[in-house]
């Protein structure tokens, strides 16, 4: 690497996992920094080719046909991991935060504006949990008719890869955003922090309700704002209970930061799907974290 010339922050915007994303580090030429940034962005890729539920030729497909015959596969290292860490978050959160809760999408419909019959949700639930399915690494076998979404754990995962693949490569300073999902390689080279604005879950635009000044790990949001149905006047968000197949009510969006994204994206999670409880359950992790809830409450140790 040249290191004649001083250090220029260079940014590179990407799709991966359907989100728009975007790389910005310091480097001493722009060479420099578009290898860095293009092995990173390859990562990402690799990534959502293995673990969309989006893609026929994915191992989570492959994983999720297996399911859906009750059958046992083997995973590999990475896989294994993965799923030691969603066990981790369903003990964590009393069984809320489930990856064996994708199966719901079949009775929600959010481009419908219509939420969907009980019965619906009912046919589903029998499918739906954690404990049914028999992890035992690196092998998982399930009961008929399961399957497995990874969504919210990878992408907070990749951020973190990436993070490492770019510091790794030589760069100290700059984040990695995955829509959203934010990890921190390193401050600027001044050492000043990087200001992560949080957006406010009830308006359209660029109204933010925080801005947060991290040096260094990461940080994520979950809120009902993705993808909502209004209906009779009431708004079911995309955030589902696992437990009951409906959505959420209490919290509007939760903000946490932490060493690690994936960590703080969990984190956040789980304080949505805790509704009432998420406030003190927040708390308890000792984490920086900032909550607004549907009635337009603030509170959390950022605020």
């Amino acid at each position: 690497m040249n290191r004649s010339h001083p250090l220029s922050l260079f940014q590179f915007a990407f799709q991966a996992m359907g989100s728009p994303c975007e790389i910005q580090l310091y480097a001493h030429s722009r060479s420099a920094a578009t290898h860095i940034a293009q092995i990173a962005i390859a990562d990402a890729e690799r990534l959502e080719q293995r673990y969309s539920r989006y893609r026929p030729n994915s191992l989570l497909s492959a994983i999720n046909q297996v399911a859906a015959l009750g059958g046992r596969i083997q995973v590999d290292d990475e896989t294994a991991s993965l799923l030691n860490y969603a066990d981790a978050c369903y003990r964590q959160s009393d069984g809320l935060f489930d990856i064996t809760s994708g199966l719901l999408r079949q009775a929600w419909n959010f481009k419908s504006n219509q939420p969907p019959e009980p019965q619906q949700i009912e046919a589903l639930l029998d499918r739906i949990g954690w404990e049914k399915v028999h992890w035992d690494a690196p092998s998982i076998s399930f009961r008929p008719g399961m399957e497995l979404d990874l969504g919210g754990i990878v992408k907070e995962y990749a951020a973190d890869r990436l993070a490492t693949l770019c510091w790794n490569q030589g760069t100290q300073h700059g984040f990695v955003n995955l829509g959203g999902d934010i990890r921190v390689i390193g401050p600027h080279p001044d050492g000043s922090a990087w200001h992560i604005g949080i957006k406010h879950p009830r308006t359209q635009g660029t109204q933010l309700l925080r801005s947060v000044e991290l040096h260094s790990g990461g940080i994520a949001s979950s809120g009902d704002y993705e993808r909502c149905i209004t209906h009779n006047g009431l708004r079911y968000g995309h955030l589902l209970n696992p437990q009951t197949g409906w959505p959420v009510q209490y919290m509007a969006a939760v903000t946490v930061v932490a060493d690690l994204c994936v960590l703080a994206g969990s984190a956040a999670t789980i304080g949505m799907l805790k509704q009432e409880a998420g406030p003190a359950w927040l708390e308890t992790l000792g984490l920086g974290h900032f909550w607004v809830d549907t009635q337009g409450e603030l509170g959390g140790s950022l605020g």
